[in-house]
Parts: C-alpha cells; sequence; structure tokens
C-alpha cells in the first residue's frame, strides 16, 4: 500500500493521544521525592490496593469514584488513573468520569502491571517493595536508575 502520509493529521492524532495519556516513566518523574505534581487515583479492587499500589496513590475503585472524586480529589492537579494493566479498561472509564466532572486527566498506559515491570517502588500493607526491572520492559543498557 502506498499512499501519501498526511502529517498534520499524524500531528493533531498524536499531540491528542499525549493531552489524554501517560506512561509510567513520565508519572514516576513526574512524581518526583513529593508527588506534588499530580493525583494519582488507583481505581482497581480492595484486593488489588492491597497487593500494592503507587505511592501517593489515592484508592477510588471504579464503583466509587463518582460518588468519592469530589471529596477526595484536588482540582488544582493534574489527575492520573490507573488499573491493573493494558488489558484492563477500568482506568479509561475512571478518566472518562472524572473528564465529565471537569478534572483535568490522563490515563497512566500499563497500569500498575508496568509500573512494576520497571521496577518502580510500590507499597503494600506492610511496606514498601522495590521489585527488580523486567529486562524485557527496561533493559538493563536503557534503564536509569529510579531509586
Amino acid at each position: 500500500m502506498t499512499t501519501t502520509p498526511d502529517t498534520t493529521a499524524a500531528v493533531a492524532h498524536f499531540s491528542r493521544r499525549l493531552a489524554f495519556e501517560t506512561d509510567v516513566a513520565d508519572v514516576h518523574t513526574a512524581l518526583g521525592d513529593t508527588g506534588a505534581d499530580l493525583t494519582l487515583v488507583d481505581v482497581r479492587s480492595p484486593e488489588a490496593w492491597d497487593a500494592g499500589h503507587l505511592p501517593a496513590a489515592v484508592h477510588l475503585p471504579g464503583g466509587k469514584l463518582r460518588l468519592r472524586a469530589e471529596g477526595t480529589i484536588p482540582r488544582d492537579k493534574p489527575v492520573v488513573v490507573y488499573c491493573w494493566g493494558p488489558g484492563c479498561n477500568a482506568a479509561t472509564k475512571a478518566a472518562l468520569e472524572l473528564a465529565t466532572q471537569g478534572y483535568q486527566v490522563k490515563e497512566m498506559l500499563g497500569g500498575f502491571e508496568y509500573w512494576v515491570r520497571e521496577g518502580f517502588p510500590y507499597d503494600t500493607a506492610t511496606g514498601r517493595v522495590r521489585p527488580a526491572p523486567d529486562p524485557l520492559s527496561a533493559p538493563p543498557h536503557s534503564h536509569r536508575d529510579h531509586v
């Protein structure tokens, strides 16, 4: 198939995606040491939350989001929602709900699964876990020191 690429359409398409999607490395960088630059919202089940969640995340399972967002999520910071991983669309549903409520929201691509695969720390009921990076998603030659 030979077609002339429409670069204007491509720029518009990818700009729209980046306006509403982010990835785990960008979220990790944005959080820095304080987490003050954004609000993380975990929309997974209580069992998934207890097994592990991003540091500084707020837990609002999908069914509670509509009722509890206003009193839980500040409106003066960008919001990033996540669920389990690429096969889960709960974060997409949550982002839509928050957008309808007027929040500036992005979806974190890869979710909790890719956060862990990148080797970023996460919290559990028993403390902080620092997993080793998965060489398939964070090869040693390109993986930054994220400790």
